[in-house]
């Protein structure tokens, strides 16, 4: 099983084509119960047995301890822990997952990974949409071929509860006129709240929406709104700016909505996203976004995003 994911996660050039495709790959796993989640592949290095754990005192509820791994200490998190505590079990850890994203890395235990699907984003919703219940911790539930639901994990909310949120230090304002405003969207409950924590303190007006297809749909909204005033929606929308992996339509497809509809033309789109690779740049490049900026730095999303306000 390692070596059959180690070389599928290997070829990441060959997933850099699915930009604009709005198909995302995840890794499937257990943790121990009859239920199957997963996590984007652009997410996870590698997978392995789980090593020897070195016990740390006065670590957050379910980290483990550390491991060196290539002369890097990095945490590891037992998900079982945070997904259904009462249930956790030592035992059904025995495979660890480890993950780079927001410029972390850590390892998950798991009860074991199975394999690598490809799924469509339209075919993944939001667990309420699914009745799937208020799950903090699940961004989003897909539907298997075979009837199965797998629930994909948001990993920046787990991320976040293992080293707690950002301060946001104050940021000078941007400056921007009463009638101009941006656009943001996030699939994530931690990084809307983190993104208008930003947002409030360089004073820019702004909408949101919390996925790609509801995101289009309001952009559409205001593009007809503004289309009736003498002045182009470009006077008054500054800036759009995207999460990568989202469900129903991903920001790769969203970016080339807008790049491809006259009425957003001298919008700039800025790329947020976790899946800090060259790999992802590249992908968002593809598809004309203008620039990309990792989570989750607040001096750097207002240093990115201030120029393209003020433009």
């Amino acid at each position: 099983m390692s070596t059959q994911n180690m070389t599928l996660l290997d070829s990441v050039d060959a997933r850099t084509k699915l930009a604009g495709s709005n198909k995302m790959e995840i890794l499937l796993f257990s943790l121990g119960s009859r239920e199957t989640f997963g996590i984007n592949v652009f997410k996870v290095r590698e997978v392995s047995q789980t090593p020897r754990i070195t016990k740390t005192p006065n670590m957050p509820l379910g980290v483990e301890g550390v491991i060196s791994l290539r002369g890097n200490i990095i945490p590891v998190i037992a998900l079982a822990k945070f997904i259904r505590p009462a249930e956790a079990d030592a035992a059904t850890e025995a495979t660890m997952i480890v993950t780079e994203f927001s410029k972390h890395t850590q390892g998950f235990l798991v009860h074991s990974a199975d394999r690598i699907i490809r799924v469509d984003w339209d075919r993944v919703r939001a667990p309420e949409s699914m009745l799937a219940g208020n799950q903090a911790l699940i961004t989003a539930i897909t539907e298997l071929d075979d009837g199965k639901l797998v629930s994909i994990l948001d990993v920046e909310q787990i991320l976040s509860s293992v080293i707690g949120e950002k301060i946001v230090p104050d940021i000078q304002s941007a400056g921007v006129e009463q009638d101009k405003f941006m656009f943001f969207v996030d699939d994530s409950i931690v990084a809307r709240k983190e993104i208008v924590s930003v947002l409030d303190k360089i004073q820019v007006k702004y909408h949101q929406a919390t996925n790609g297809a509801e995101a289009w749909e309001k952009l559409q909204n205001l593009a007809n709104r503004y289309n009736q005033d003498t002045q182009p929606l470009s006077d008054h929308l500054k800036l759009i700016l995207t999460d990568a992996e989202m469900p129903e339509m991903d920001g790769y497809v969203l970016t080339k909505h807008v790049k491809s509809d006259p009425r957003f033309r001298g919008i700039p789109v800025v790329m947020h996203s976790s899946l800090s690779s060259n790999a992802n740049r590249a992908m968002g490049s593809s598809v004309g976004v203008d620039a990309y900026v990792a989570k989750f730095d607040p001096m750097i999303l207002a240093e990115t995003i201030t120029p393209f306000l003020q433009n």
